[in-house]
């Protein structure tokens, strides 16, 4: 066991479940970065996928989206075995734990929705490439939606269970995605700088002098 100081005094945390969901909550950006980053240096997935770029986008996306899944399971049961804080059992707080959920849903559905599959699951490093940069909603809020919507999503979940250990599990969350959005912005804009740098010099090779 292990002690957080609360604004009521010491709240003992069970370390052992908490340790497992920060683990997983700090794995799955590293894995899905890693894998990303082979496929687009050496193709590591699509010669897996028999050569088809797009079945292998396919399967990394299932791959993701299932230690999501995982991710989630562990941090929920994580929460069951903290203490309650009697300020996080308030209806005011079990309100914006509702708002938060909500909110961090629709941000992160709206955003899969406006991408698509291999939008969502980094089809750029597999060479599938979006014709033009999404800005409608919810990109005109903020360039990282389905980061901050998970985010919002672990915090309210957090507020809901009334756990005090949920919502420093929140800030890893929080930590882990800042200093991923570090490594995949800079990338993925080399990805698309690349292309258009392509298309650029395509398109004038293929001007004729009159």
């Amino acid at each position: 066991m292990t002690t957080f100081l609360g604004s009521k005094g010491l709240i003992d945390l069970d370390q052992k479940s908490l340790a497992i969901a920060a683990a997983a909550i700090a794995f799955n950006p590293i894995f899905w970065n890693t894998a990303a980053r082979q496929e687009y240096h050496n193709k590591v997935l699509t010669k897996l996928a028999g050569g088809n770029s797009r079945y292998a986008c396919y399967g990394l996306a299932v791959a993701i989206f299932s230690l999501g899944i995982f991710r989630d399971f562990l941090y929920e049961r994580a929460l069951r075995d903290q203490p309650s804080h009697p300020l996080l059992l308030t209806p005011l707080a079990t309100y914006i734990s509702y708002g938060l959920i909500a909110a961090g849903n629709i941000l992160v559905l709206s955003s899969m929705w406006a991408l698509g599959v291999t939008g969502t699951y980094l089809g750029d490093y597999f060479g599938i490439l979006m014709d033009e940069m999404v800005t409608g909603f919810p990109f005109n809020i903020t360039s990282a939606p389905m980061y901050y919507g998970s985010t919002m999503s672990f915090l309210g979940t957090a507020i809901l269970f009334g756990k005090p250990a949920g919502i420093l599990l929140t800030v890893e969350v929080l930590v882990v995605y800042l200093l991923a959005l570090r490594f995949e912005d800079p990338f993925t804009a080399g990805i698309y700088a690349k292309r258009e740098k392509a298309r650029a010099k395509k398109g004038k090779g293929g001007k004729k002098e009159l």
